[in-house]
């Protein structure tokens, strides 16, 4: 507990990055390099009052409701920098941010969590029925990511055709795919949360009660084990409050991206897959790693894949839909041969470690491993 205090009130402490970037905007006129970086650090802090504030809601209107309220805010402050950037056209950002963010939970976030609870655990269990469910929707998810793709460029290089009308033909029936499929997974989601929150919820539940007796002082896992619990009034209005700020800044963010890559010597998609994804899901890992920390695999498992279950069978189809409402284009599903082969990897990887329900710190070794290795070769894309 005194631990998360420290942890929360450290994260706090960034908060001054706000008004620094916006004297930075308004005032000086700063490069947008510099509005890049501030506002990147600005918006970690508020992801993690978001994130709180939920759990705080959360504990005022019951377990099953509660969970939907994680479910629905856990990734809002990557949907309001994606919507930023689709806003401004900026596709390729957006679908690289949707990437870093599934990979950098199941790899990053569950490896880390896997590794530093290993360290002081020799053996943490979860459930291996919830587990595999999981495994099993990444998969279709990423299904639902490579079709598009490989519909792309197999039409794009088909003969009988020039260039032009074949990239043209592409692309029209690879938005068309991207709809029908955005629609799939929007289902799948939301049948998932059913089966969660009430047919099965039991597999959810009860999972976390299974943890080694070796955790003393697990007196609580929720948001007032770090503290007094807020008022539900108090709840609603840091969380909206945040979500303003998350908004303005994620606006600056954006207006400098395309710059700060250049100047800083990376390519867009390695922005977007690797310091987007790392800015919006500051709460997600900070979350699986305290927990993991305190035994309770399951609940840093849920918190690790169901984040990127979100993304990829939420998120991502919600973006396409609003792509046609406020973006200068629509927006497809059709990513990067790399940016796919790295979700696929990711899922299969999982997938394998999850699947026996343990793991230990050798396991959050490889996760992580396999997470460094799909960075590089992500820096390592011409720009």
């Amino acid at each position: 507990m005194a631990f998360r205090l420290k942890a929360d009130n450290a994260l706090h402490l960034f908060l001054v990055f706000i008004p620094i970037t916006l004297v930075l905007e308004y005032v000086v006129h700063a490069s947008p390099t510099t509005l890049f970086l501030t506002s990147a650090v600005a918006i970690v802090p508020l992801a993690g009052l978001m994130g709180k504030s939920t759990e705080m809601l959360a504990e005022h209107v019951g377990a099953g409701l509660g969970g939907l309220l994680n479910a629905t805010f856990g990734n809002a402050a990557e949907l309001i920098i994606a919507i930023f950037a689709l806003k401004a056209g900026l596709h390729d950002l957006v679908k690289a941010s949707l990437t870093g963010s599934i990979i950098g939970n199941i790899l990053l976030v569950f490896g880390l969590g896997a590794l530093l609870g290993g360290l002081k655990f020799r053996r943490q269990v979860f459930n291996r029925t919830a587990a595999r469910l999981g495994a099993t929707l990444l998969l279709l998810s990423a299904v639902g990511l490579i079709i598009p793709s490989l519909l792309h460029f197999t039409r794009g290089g088909a003969g009988g055709a020039s260039d032009a009308e074949a990239a043209g033909a592409a692309a029209t029936v690879s938005g068309s795919l991207s709809l029908e499929i955005a629609v799939v997974l929007i289902v799948c989601y939301v049948l998932s949360l059913v089966f969660a929150f009430t047919t099965h919820a039991d597999l959810y539940r009860g999972a976390s009660h299974h943890g080694d007796h070796r955790d003393h002082g697990d007196h609580g896992d929720h948001g007032h084990a770090a503290g007094a619990a807020w008022s539900k009034g108090k709840s609603f209005a840091v969380l909206l409050t945040a979500a303003a700020f998350v908004g303005w800044m994620s606006e600056i963010l954006v207006g400098g991206a395309e710059e700060a890559a250049h100047s800083l010597g990376m390519n867009e998609v390695f922005v977007g897959v690797i310091v987007v994804a790392l800015v919006g899901n500051a709460a997600e890992h900070s979350t699986a790693v305290l927990v993991a920390l305190r035994n309770k695999m399951d609940l840093s498992l849920q918190v690790a894949v169901g984040s990127s279950l979100q993304i990829a069978l939420f998120i991502a189809p919600l973006l396409v839909f609003l792509s046609y409402a406020i973006g200068p284009a629509p927006m497809d599903l059709v990513f990067t041969p790399l940016e796919v082969a790295a979700v696929a990897i990711s899922v299969i990887v999982v997938g394998q470690i999850s699947g026996d329900g343990e793991t230990h710190w050798m396991e959050g070794v490889l996760l992580l491993g396999v997470y460094v290795l799909l960075g590089l070769a992500f820096f390592n894309l011409p720009g």
